[in-house]
């Protein structure tokens, strides 16, 4: 039933109703009081408000008996609750009592109560309050904050708590990629069955200039790290990318070796190519990991947040590891591997590798016979969105 303004009025129970449709995260509030007491307060309200400068809001109810003790503070904290937190949810609803016993925190740079377990938190300095109806509006400019990615949000939908849990997702679109996101979009019906057969993370990349954008994901890393790598850069420079040259023009290939960062030898050239023609003669690319690779892992992670002299770590990590890409000899079944990144590509009607699913976070080890059964699996998938490619431009197979 539509609920219309009279005089101004809204039926309140339908308004709670109607604007419970739309799902949000949970989080507590807490600070130091003036007594110098914790204090805390779960709230549904809250939201980012600006990047520049960083700010923050909730609006808690004027009638709430909880936040007139934390805004004698100068500080405070978000905490948004993983989805295993709903029993702290509840204990900080509840009006009165201790709120806090059985809660393990520690202090954040402010002083403010950082509850353990969470899925992020928020420390921040108070800004301003405003009245806003029957509510508050408090701002706060942030100080510092973290999240812990492989922890799920607690969510509150429709008078409930719940999980958000998704089977896939897409990166938000930039000016760069947006014509990119129609194949993350047809791509995401496959790579949801291949995380659930194969039971970690599969990503897709494409290739965006000289970089390479992460454009979906589906699933978890075995391992429990982050749960989704949506919008990653990495920088396409050797050997990094090599789904995507193996079938490219010679002048596509002279320009990502180009990239390397200093001119190559003729061996590291030579190597390079090599790593290419075993691409296209298997139909897959592997990498497989030491400790250096696992930094150069961090490394692009502190590419795609913006550090201006992870490129060139990139670049001189990816030199010294050419070894552990696309390995020469075949995987041996019975064999174990530690095994960082399984790449199948999906080609256009014209040819060219414009996608490739990628398994990220398999587990360590696994044996040749494993990384085999996950080929197969990538593969079907890969094959799947060429064929559904050609069809949406009218080219069929032979």
């Amino acid at each position: 039933m539509t609920a219309r303004s009279t005089d101004g009025q809204i039926d309140g129970q339908r308004f709670r109703q109607v604007l419970g449709s739309y799902p949000t995260g949970v989080t507590v509030i807490t600070a130091i009081d003036e007594d110098g007491q914790p204090a805390g307060m779960a709230v549904g309200t809250f939201t980012s408000v600006s990047l520049d400068p960083p700010l923050v809001a909730f609006l808690p109810d004027r009638s709430s008996t909880s936040f007139p003790k934390i805004r004698t503070a100068s500080s405070f904290c978000v905490n948004v609750l993983a989805d295993e937190q709903e029993d702290v949810c509840r204990a900080f609803a509840t009006r009165g009592g201790d709120k806090f016993a059985g809660v393990a925190w520690s202090p954040a740079g402010s002083g403010a109560p950082r509850i353990d377990g969470v899925a992020a938190w928020i420390d921040c300095d108070f800004e301003s309050i405003t009245d806003a109806g029957d509510h508050y509006l408090v701002m706060g400019r942030v100080r510092e904050l973290d999240a812990h990615g492989e922890r799920l949000p607690l969510v509150f939908f429709q008078g409930g708590y719940g999980r958000f849990s998704p089977s896939s997702l897409v990166a938000l679109p930039e000016a760069d990629f947006i014509s990119h996101l129609r194949l993350a979009d047809l791509s995401r019906p496959e790579m949801e069955r291949v995380a659930t057969e194969v039971g970690t993370e599969c990503v897709a990349i494409a290739p965006v200039g000289e970089q390479l954008v992460v454009l979906a994901s589906a699933g978890t890393p075995s391992g429990g790290a982050e749960f989704t790598r949506v919008g990653q850069r990495m920088p396409f420079v050797p050997p990094i990318g090599t789904p995507f040259l193996a079938w490219a023009d010679d002048a596509e290939v002279e320009a990502w070796l180009a990239r390397a960062g200093r001119p190559l030898t003729d061996e590291e050239r030579a190597q390079h190519l090599q790593l290419l023609a075993r691409v296209r003669e298997r139909g897959w690319s592997l990498s497989l990991g030491d400790d250096t690779h696992t930094e150069l892992l961090d490394a692009l992670q502190r590419y795609s947040e913006g550090d201006p002299d992870s490129r060139a770590h990139v670049q001189r990590l990816g030199t010294e590891l050419v070894y552990r890409f696309e390995p020469e000899h075949d995987l041996d079944d019975a064999t174990d591997y530690d095994v960082r990144l399984l790449s199948v590509p999906v080609f256009a009607p014209d040819g060219t590798a414009v996608l490739s699913l990628t398994l990220w976070g398999l587990p360590n080890p696994c044996t040749g016979a494993d990384v085999h059964r996950y080929l197969e699996i990538v593969r079907a998938a890969a094959q799947a969105i060429t064929k559904s490619l050609g069809e949406r431009a009218g080219v069929t197979a032979d």
